[in-house]
This record gives structure tokens, C-alpha cells and sequence, in this order.
């Protein structure tokens, strides 16, 4: 009965900690509700009620669980207890990313090899991960500006210690670096590719140093995969939530991924000092939805005792009191007792709360936890995370080392991901091998080379020298001295849909851009699943000069058309398809579906429900109002119904509108699926430069798209026809010049100014019969056939086949 007593207290007592922290949230809540309704006079009393009434309900659901978790834990005592034998056995396996892991032995199937499951010292590994716009980029700066004052005033007492000697560098990156270092990331203001900084950082007292890797992921649903791959490389997880809006559709899908590889969690409330977050502060809202998330997603009795900090990234402060973060908020950034806080509470709590990181040890030993200096004579083992091309260097990939050292000049060997391409070819121990010329670590967004150079298990490094053909999840292992399989990585969410890439066949192809050949295109394409996986590149059957491109979503695919036209590159795009597949078990066609979550002005809130559940067939599944004159709107709906949305819904609340959307899973078809809007185009009929003159008489048709002297031809869009059908304009068209007067002769024209796409914009807005033409300079939408002649032919012919389909539907 050991066993069974210790779980009991060892569950019961975590259910208490819960129950404590649930009473605490609804004695807070009770508190800003009652002393709300004394200033509100006739309200008072149910108000007060409410808040008691609350109070009661989450104390309550508390102590029921605690119940049900004690029969739970007598009803399975049989199963727990064999668990426990299993254990001192040595038998189970345990899975090689889990935070949770313990000294468990794993044995190697193909050979005698087994390890066992260590602790690095001194050594970190975190992400940061939250929805987009909840601040994660700028905590990461402030980490950076903590880490470096730190190190810089330990360097100034005594002398930098440690297995890593670089501490002093710390101190000479620009405090004011963003890590959103790209050029499309520093435009848009979005984190498209994770990204991973070296911190080291000394504790207060200067007696400790640590080394702490922070990775700063993407909150975009589209770029969810830069999500899903680095995970894997680390121990533990700050999941960042914007106070006063609280967790949305990407911190689910985030949570979900940490809390399934058993990562551990600290929870930052961020953008404490907004108005609308100390209200939600004081009433416990936030903090009680977060609660119900962790619980429907399953975390376990660990992950449940999550640490909540409270702070602003901005304001450059954080603390674990939430009386003392309302109060820092409304005195400016000086807590309670009068001190100026800073990011260090959060470095402290990683230290204490994230595990150190596992690490594969091979042979007998009976230390847990490893200093640097034991790794000498280990087999080297590295996934790759990121890899890419340096024009100095060679091959280049980061990723985290799971077991051994790793200096410059040693030799490595490639093994190939489990079920990848010549997986079994490369994994007997024969794969490509090459000799490692650099090694380097990132601090803030720039790469240093580390000294000294030696990077061991628990690290994560960059690695130039690599074999060519390495791939983002493959794993590099010592020539000498190799690990017998490639380490597992996690498995990524399935694309959903789907577009076609062509060299641009129009009149103007070859004028703006310097590479146009369908294979340059292919190639670059195919370059690009190199680092990004969630891209999935492959010849098209129908037509061999185009490629097709397997994505997460518009903005991915839009990114990537904007990177390439920067590059020099003209292509065409068709519009997307979603990518459908047959249920192995019913043989009915499945499609993706989509939860989507729409914050807007109540009054727009009808609006949105009937764009969202007529046609596209979205299903409206919670609505929620505020006192601000918000609404959120949930909606499960099919990705088709999605394509297109953003630019409609944004002109239907004037721009009140925001919207965010999160994979769910494959279900039945549909069927056929409405655009919203049935407006036709405006279609141009003539090549030549767009005139003030045609332009201002065409505005009253529609909507344009160009401007005076923009190059039109055609077949080509420039505009959105007020009408349904498509209309044949000529926008070059100039005024008649002659002898003879008229009236209107000195009147000036004027013009409203055109409509502009993004990229990601077209690609939800061109209609089954346009592609769009994509040059270094332009951005343009046509028709995908240029000829007028044709497409009417085509037309009638569509109409007639609709026509005898309808007739046949209604005779049956």
C-alpha cells in the first residue's frame, strides 16, 4: 500500500493547490464584483449575489474533482501498482522530447546499444508561444536586455566562468534588437520563422550561471508548423496571454502541442497595465478560462500546477502577485514596496520551474545529472531544426544535441528521419559524411561562433559543414563512434490546401522579373522544403510545366510568392484547392474543417453570422458579449468557406472585424460552397496604359484596380464589376483630340483611388477562371485565358452542362 498511499497524496495534494488557487481567483472576483455594485447603487445586491453564487461554483467543481480523483486512483490502484513495477524494472520507454522523462533505460531494437534518460546542468531549453499579437517578440526582447545586464554585471566583480566563456558577449548586443529580423516580418509586424537566441545568464546573488535558450516561435495559424517542429528541441514552454483578451484559437493549438510532448508550462499574463486587462486582472476572468483550457485539453496533475506571472513586455516589468501587478500598473513600473521590477522574475522562474534538458547516455552510470566535462567519448547525436545554405560556409543546420560533443573538424554522418526517402539506405551506417567547419550559437538575431569550440548534449547550435543532402528533421551522429538509429521527431499537421505554380505566360512575361523559366520556378520551390516542412512540393500530372504547392493556408503561400518575386522570379499562381482525401472505413470524401474565432462590434455581430452560416456553411458555436460593445463569435466551418473572407468581412464592419482561425480536423464533405459576394469583374480589352480620362468614366461600373498609366492588356482584371457578370471595358481609351470646342473641356477630372491586394488577399479573392501574375514589380489578376472569344465559348458551354444537370436532378 506504499504506492497507492503515495499517489493519493501526491494527486490529492495537487488538486488541493488547484482548489487554493481556484478559491483565490473567485474570492478576487467576488471582491471586484461587489465593490463594483456598491458604486452602482440599485445593482448592488445581485451583483454581490453573483459573485458569491460564482465563488461557490468554482470552489465547488474543485472539491469534486479532488473526490473524483480519489476513486479514480482506488479503482485503478491494480494498473498503478504495475506501472511501479514496470519502473524499477527498467522496462518502460520513454518518449525522447517528454520534459517528464526519467532515468528509464531504452533499449535499441536492432542491436545490444541501450541508453539511458540523463540531466544536463546549468542548461535550459524554453519556447515562446502564444496567439498572434500577444507579445511574444517583445518579451523575448526584454529577456535579451535582462540577460545581458545581468552577465555584464557579473563580468565587472569577478571572472566569467563556466563551461560556456561567452557571457562577456551578452553584454555587446544591441538592447534594442527586434527578433522579428526579416524584412517581410519587420513590414507586416508578424514572427514567420521561429528563431532561436543563446542567453546567459547570471543569477542575482553572482554565484550561478546559467545558459538558457530561448526560441521565439510564430503565433500565425498558417505558420503553425515552425511551431510543431521546434518543440521538439525543447523542455518547457511560456505560454504568453494577452490579459485582457485572454487565450484565443492559436494559444489552444500551441497548449495542445506543449502539453502533448509533456512540456512543462509557465503562463505570463501579458499587457497587465491596458485598462481593459485590469478589469479582467481583478475579476479573475482570464485565469479561470485559462484553467478550463488546460483541463479540457488534458494536461495532467503537473502541468496543472503552472506558474502565472503577471507583466508587460512593453512596460519591461513582471511579477507573480496579481494585487502587486495591478498596482505596478497604475504607479507606472514600481511595485508595491517601491522597487523597479524587471524580466528577471521570468529567467527565475525558468530556471526553477523548466527541467533541465534530457539527454541520451550510453553505457552504466549512476549519476543523474552530467557536467560538460563527462560527455567526452559519448556517441554524437543532433536533429536538425533549421538548415539553410551560407555561401561562405556551405551547408548550415541548427538543432538541438541529444547526446555526446560535438568540435570543429570531426567528421559526422547523416542518418535520414524515420520514413523519410531513403531512410533505410542511409540509416545502416552509410550515409553521406563530411567533416564539420564551424561551430555557432545565435545571440539576439546574429550568429557568433562559439567558444570554446565545444558544444555538448543539451545544447542547441548551428553546425556548418554538413552533408548536403540534410534535411529538417534527419539526424547527424560521429563518423567514429554513431548512434544505431535516427532520433524521433514529432509529426506535423497536414497541409490543407493546395496551389498551382507556372512560368508567367502573359504579354508583359519577361519585361520586370530575370527569372521566368518554369524549371528556375520548380526549383526554387523545391529548395524551399529544405527548411520549411510544412510545404509540400510535387510535378503536376495535368501539365508539366507547372508545380504544384501544398500549404498551410493563404498567408504561407503568400509569403512564400513574396519572397520569390523579391528574388527576381515571375510565376503565375492558380487559385487554391482544398485538399480532400476518402475515409478508409465509410469510403466517404472528408475535407478540412476549421474553428474560427471573430472578435467584432456587436452591432456587426449579425453581419458576420450571416456571412459565415449562409453559404460558406459555417456553424456558429458560441457567442459571447462584453461590456466594451464586443463580440467573439466562434464558428466551425469548412477551409473552402474561409477562402476569400478576410478582405468581404473586413469591408462589411468597416475594418472592426478581427479574425483568427485554427485547424480541426477532417469531416464529411460539404458540398457545393458559396463566395460570398456574386459581383462579376471588370475586364479589359485593349493593351496599352491605363488613361485618367477611360478610368474616370469605368469608376461608376465598379471598383477598380489600377491607376492612370499602369500597363494593362487583354484578358487582364482591373476592377470588380458593381453587377453580376463580367464586363468587357477599355481602360486605354483616350479623349478625341480635334478642332472642335466643348463644354466640359477645362473641367478636371477626379478619381477615387484603386483598390490593392496583398498576395494572400488575391489568392482567397480570384474567381476558378483567373490566376494571378506575379513579377518583381507588379501584381496582377487576370483571366487564365487571355482570349474573350474563347472564355465566352467556355461560358456557354459550362451553362449548358448546369443546365442538363439541373434538368436531370429534376426528372429523377
Amino acid at each position: 500500500m506504499i504506492f497507492s498511499n503515495w499517489a493519493v497524496n501526491k494527486v490529492v495534494a495537487a488538486q488541493l493547490n488547484r482548489l487554493t488557487r481556484c478559491e483565490h481567483i473567485a474570492k478576487r472576483s467576488c471582491s471586484a464584483l461587489g465593490s463594483n455594485a456598491l458604486g452602482r447603487g440599485g445593482q448592488s445586491s445581485i451583483e454581490t449575489n453573483f459573485a458569491t453564487t460564482r465563488m461557490s461554483y468554482v470552489s465547488s467543481n474543485a472539491r469534486r474533482s479532488i473526490v473524483s480523483v480519489g476513486s479514480q486512483i482506488h479503482t485503478n490502484y491494480s494498473s498503478r501498482q504495475r506501472e511501479y513495477a514496470l519502473l524499477n524494472n527498467n522496462s518502460c520507454t520513454a518518449h525522447p522530447f517528454s520534459s517528464a522523462a526519467t532515468e528509464i533505460e531504452l533499449v535499441d531494437d536492432n542491436t545490444a546499444t541501450s541508453y539511458t534518460i540523463k540531466r544536463r546542468q546549468g542548461v535550459r531549453n524554453v519556447a515562446i508561444v502564444a496567439h498572434v499579437d500577444h507579445g511574444k517578440t517583445t518579451l523575448v526582447d526584454e529577456l535579451l536586455k535582462v540577460a545581458a545586464a545581468s552577465s555584464k554585471n557579473a563580468s565587472s566583480t569577478k571572472a566569467a566562468g563556466g563551461s560556456d566563456n561567452n557571457s562577456a558577449d551578452d553584454a555587446e548586443v544591441d538592447l534594442n534588437r527586434l527578433m522579428d529580423s526579416g524584412d517581410l516580418e519587420k513590414e507586416r509586424g508578424i514572427t514567420i520563422t521561429s528563431k532561436v537566441t543563446r542567453l546567459n545568464y547570471t543569477t542575482n546573488d553572482g554565484e550561478n550561471n546559467y545558459i538558457i535558450n530561448v526560441v521565439d516561435t510564430p503565433g500565425h495559424a498558417d505558420f503553425a508548423g515552425e511551431v510543431d517542429r521546434i518543440l521538439g528541441t525543447v523542455d518547457g514552454v511560456v505560454l504568453v496571454v494577452d490579459a485582457g483578451e485572454g487565450p484565443k484559437s492559436q494559444t489552444k493549438y500551441v497548449l495542445s502541442c506543449a502539453l502533448n510532448l509533456g512540456l512543462k508550462p509557465i503562463v505570463v499574463l501579458n499587457k497587465a497595465d491596458r485598462e481593459e486587462s485590469l478589469g479582467r486582472l481583478e475579476g479573475g476572468e482570464t485565469e479561470l478560462e485559462l484553467m478550463d483550457l488546460f483541463e479540457a485539453l488534458g494536461a495532467d496533475d503537473n502541468q496543472m500546477e503552472y506558474r502565472t506571472l503577471y507583466g508587460s513586455a512593453r512596460g519591461g516589468w513582471i511579477t507573480e502577485d496579481v494585487e502587486n501587478a495591478i498596482k505596478i500598473a497604475n504607479d507606472g513600473g514600481v511595485d508595491k514596496d517601491g522597487v523597479s521590477s524587471n524580466m528577471s522574475g521570468l529567467l527565475n522562474a525558468i530556471l526553477e520551474d523548466i527541467p533541465e534538458p534530457p539527454l541520451h547516455w550510453y553505457g552504466e552510470s549512476s549519476d543523474d545529472e552530467k557536467n560538460v566535462s563527462d560527455f567526452a567519448g559519448q556517441p554524437f547525436s543532433m536533429t536538425a531544426t533549421t538548415v539553410g545554405m551560407d555561401p561562405y560556409l556551405g551547408r548550415t543546420c541548427t538543432g538541438r544535441i541529444y547526446s555526446g560533443q560535438i568540435k570543429i573538424g570531426e567528421a559526422v554522418t547523416l542518418l535520414k528521419r524515420q520514413g523519410g526517402s531513403n531512410s533505410e539506405a542511409a540509416n545502416n551506417g552509410s550515409g553521406p559524411s563530411s567533416s564539420v567547419t564551424g561551430l555557432f550559437v545565435n545571440r539576439g538575431v546574429s550568429r557568433a561562433s562559439l567558444e570554446p569550440a565545444v558544444a555538448s548534449a543539451g545544447d542547441i547550435v548551428t553546425l556548418a559543414g554538413i552533408p548536403e543532402s540534410m534535411k529538417v528533421g534527419d539526424t547527424l551522429t560521429s563518423t567514429d563512434n554513431q548512434v544505431s538509429n535516427a532520433i524521433d521527431t514529432p509529426p506535423l499537421a497536414p497541409p490543407t490546401l493546395s496551389c498551382l505554380f507556372g512560368a508567367n505566360n502573359g504579354p508583359l512575361a519577361g519585361r520586370e522579373g530575370t527569372i521566368v523559366a518554369s524549371s528556375r520556378v520548380r526549383s526554387r520551390l523545391i529548395n524551399e522544403t529544405d527548411n520549411n516542412v510544412t510545404l509540400t512540393v510535387e510535378l503536376c500530372e495535368a501539365d508539366a510545366e507547372k508545380t504544384v504547392v501544398f500549404g498551410r493556408g493563404e498567408l504561407q503561400i503568400g509569403i512564400l510568392v513574396e519572397q520569390m518575386r523579391r528574388e527576381g522570379y515571375e510565376m503565375i499562381i492558380t487559385p487554391p484547392q482544398i485538399i480532400t482525401s476518402t475515409c478508409p472505413t465509410t469510403g466517404q470524401q472528408l475535407e478540412p474543417y476549421e474553428e474560427v474565432v471573430v472578435d467584432v462590434d456587436s452591432e456587426y455581430s449579425g453581419t458576420v453570422v450571416n456571412a459565415l452560416t449562409g453559404s460558406r456553411k459555417g456553424v456558429l458555436v458560441e457567442m459571447v458579449d462584453d461590456a466594451q460593445g464586443k463580440a467573439r463569435l466562434k464558428f466551425e466551418i469548412p477551409s473552402r468557406g474561409l477562402l476569400g473572407f478576410g478582405p468581404e468581412i473586413a469591408t462589411a464592419t468597416r475594418g472592426t472585424a478581427v479574425m483568427h482561425h485554427m485547424y480541426l480536423e477532417d469531416r464529411e464533405y460539404a458540398g457545393p460552397i458559396g463566395r460570398g459576394s456574386d459581383r462579376g469583374k471588370l475586364v479589359c480589352n485593349e493593351m496599352g496604359k491605363a488613361t485618367l480620362f477611360a478610368l474616370e468614366s469605368l469608376q461608376a461600373r465598379g471598383t477598380l484596380f489600377v491607376e492612370p498609366g499602369e500597363m494593362v492588356y487583354p484578358g487582364m482584371v482591373i476592377g470588380e464589376n458593381a453587377k453580376s457578370g463580367d464586363l468587357e471595358v477599355n481602360p486605354v481609351r483616350a479623349k478625341a483630340t480635334s478642332n472642335m470646342r466643348t463644354q466640359s473641356k477645362d473641367e478636371k477630372l477626379y478619381l477615387t483611388p484603386p483598390k490593392k491586394f496583398s498576395i494572400e488577399e488575391l489568392i482567397g479573392y480570384m474567381s476558378d477562371d483567373e490566376v494571378i501574375e506575379v513579377t518583381p514589380q507588379s501584381v496582377r489578376l487576370r483571366k487564365a485565358e487571355l482570349d474573350s472569344g474563347v472564355r465566352e465559348r467556355a461560358a456557354r458551354a459550362k451553362k449548358k452542362q448546369m443546365d442538363a444537370l439541373k434538368a436531370k436532378g429534376g426528372k429523377k
